[in-house]
């Protein structure tokens, strides 16, 4: 018998073994899933529906039937992808609330003679998991500064140095301003989003500290969950300041790498808070491959908005800390140095 486990053994096991299946439809699946899993569908999306339909229309038997109609011929196909999957002869497998797609791949799976583990309550389990973690007390240090101060870089540089650190902007791919989606590859959809901020959650250690990028609520289109964000607007903050000057090198540098279409479609995103006519001059200089004109007018504007931001925070809980140059290296020691 396949051995079912509650969600925080499930996620424990396949974190150690790194074999997780899910056979929900690829629509389900596509929605959102567990981070690592892999969707080896146990019904595609057109037999899902027809299955449903007729459970919904005559009953389970009849249902089940139309199911082993359609599987009957997938079996062995079925098998070969979940042994290529599984790793030290272990799979963990999961549906949507851990009933017969879940348990019938379970059984195959056993028979053949690999070692199986069950999801108690499945995906649908794995989402009440997901959503409840942000709720969790956490002990945040927000890492802040005006655009152009390096603060992703700031953040891996932490990393590297062994410090707790979660890339929001990271997960929801994209760098959170009209600039964001530059380089990066489509947004998750906002469920997926949080399952993979549930699953950055899960493997820290909740009593130390916590590094997070001091964040809108929402990066690109994709919303932080409330009770971190919450957590967020009263955490501790350590404001990195650089000059005008020394961000825009940065500015210049990582985004004069895209194409000058690019550049103006993000610009033309902020018009309206731009003004028009700043909007044309930002325009009128990348036309004349100026981007210090360019990307200054923008960095301006980005300014003025960082700062009321920052100005709705209580200001007890935010410490400055002054720099003459994006030294990553220098920057992230200072800050660990810092705060011990």
């Amino acid at each position: 018998m396949p051995h079912v486990l509650d969600i925080h053994q499930f996620i424990s096991g396949f974190a150690s073994v790194g074999s997780v299946i899910d056979v929900r439809s690829p629509k389900e699946f596509e929605q959102g899933h567990i981070p690592g899993a892999v969707n080896i569908p146990l019904f595609d999306n057109e037999e899902r529906a027809v299955v449903g339909t007729i459970y919904k229309q005559t009953g389970r038997q009849p249902a089940i039937l139309k199911g082993m109609e359609i599987v009957g011929p997938k079996m062995a196909a079925i098998v070969n992808r979940a042994i290529e999957e599984s790793k030290e002869n272990t799979i963990y497998i999961h549906c949507w609330r851990g009933g017969m797609r879940s348990g019938f791949i379970a059984m195959l799976l056993e028979m053949y003679g690999l070692k199986v583990f069950l999801l108690k309550g499945g995906y649908k389990k794995f989402r009440n998991f997901a959503l409840d973690s942000f709720n969790e007390p956490l002990n945040i240090l927000l890492l802040s500064g005006n655009t152009g101060s390096g603060k992703t870089y700031i953040l891996k540089k932490l990393k590297d140095k062994g410090k707790q650190v979660i890339d929001l902007e990271g997960l929801a791919h994209h760098k959170g301003s009209a600039f964001g989606a530059l380089g990066e590859k489509s947004q998750p959809t906002q469920e997926q989003f949080e399952n993979e901020l549930a699953i950055e959650l899960f493997k820290i250690d909740k009593k130390s500290a916590v590094w997070l990028e001091d964040e809108s609520r929402l990066i690109g289109k994709k919303v932080l969950p409330p009770g971190l964000w919450e957590q967020m607007r009263t955490a501790k903050v350590l404001f990195i300041k650089l000059s005008f000057e020394e961000r825009l090198k940065h500015i210049v540098k990582e985004y004069g790498q895209y194409p000058k279409e690019q550049l103006k479609e993000s610009i033309l995103r902020i018009t309206k808070r731009l003004g028009s006519e700043q909007s044309k001059s930002a325009i009128l200089a990348l036309d004349e491959n100026d981007l210090n004109t360019a990307l200054g007018i923008c960095l301006h504007y980005y300014d003025k908005t960082y700062q009321h931001g920052l100005s709705l925070r209580e200001i007890t809980t935010i410490q400055e800390m002054i720099f003459e140059t994006l030294d990553i290296d220098h920057i992230s020691s200072a800050l660990i140095n810092h705060l011990t």
